[in-house]
């Protein structure tokens, strides 16, 4: 079985077992899931939903967290880890974005890149659940279910495996693929241990062959 097969195969089964594909983060306009994916690095989505809700009572816009001291928007985030940087980030995003962009979130991935505190996970994951473009998410549940799955082999860095994924998975695909893998991820192939006895996978799953 090629790499492709195997691919086809598991996408079948996890939109069988996840047919609700979605993103974890909780946003209603495009510069909160900005604020918010870059708040989730190593935090988990439940915390920075909790969180979140405070930050947009007091800041609604993305004019109102640039014309913030990024002092005062870490004193929110800093349940989220890292707030300091975190909080810069942020203040200086929005900042990009009201200055060059009139406040909206580009449609273009490399003048997402461009944005402080952007890289390609946030770019794509903007791309593909904002825009409705082909995406591909490599965070760490990605990542360590597609080397367990065989779809790359032994690949870590984020964008080799995005870059092999690409050549397997269909464009159309990749974003819900990403995102039921995050669900799978956390509910039965976890980092800490594969339940690969209870897995809709188990037929097709290198890791079990």
């Amino acid at each position: 079985m090629t790499k492709k097969q195997r691919a086809g195969e598991i996408i079948a089964l996890l939109e069988k077992e996840y047919p609700l594909a979605d993103c974890t983060l909780d946003y209603d306009e495009a510069w909160k899931l900005l604020v918010s994916v870059r708040l989730a690095a190593q935090c988990t989505d439940a915390r920075v939903n909790v969180v979140v809700k405070e930050l947009y009572e007091k800041y609604p816009s993305p004019e109102a967290l640039a014309a913030a001291e990024p002092e005062q928007i870490e004193e929110i985030v800093r349940p989220c880890g890292l707030g300091a940087s975190k909080a810069r980030d942020i203040h200086k995003c929005m900042n990009v974005l009201v200055k060059e962009y009139g406040g909206k979130v580009p449609e273009d991935f490399d003048a997402l890149l461009k944005l402080p505190g952007v890289g390609r996970k946030s770019s794509n994951l903007i791309m593909g659940d904002v825009f409705g473009k082909p995406a591909i998410v490599t965070d760490t549940h990605c990542i360590r279910l597609v080397n367990r799955m065989g779809l790359v082999d032994g690949i870590k860095d984020p964008k080799k495996v995005e870059m092999a994924l690409w050549k397997i998975i269909p464009a159309e695909k990749g974003n819900d693929f990403c995102h039921r893998l995050v669900h799978h991820g956390r509910e039965v192939c976890t980092a800490r241990k594969a339940y690969c006895e209870k897995c809709c996978l188990n037929g097709v799953c290198k890791a079990v062959l």
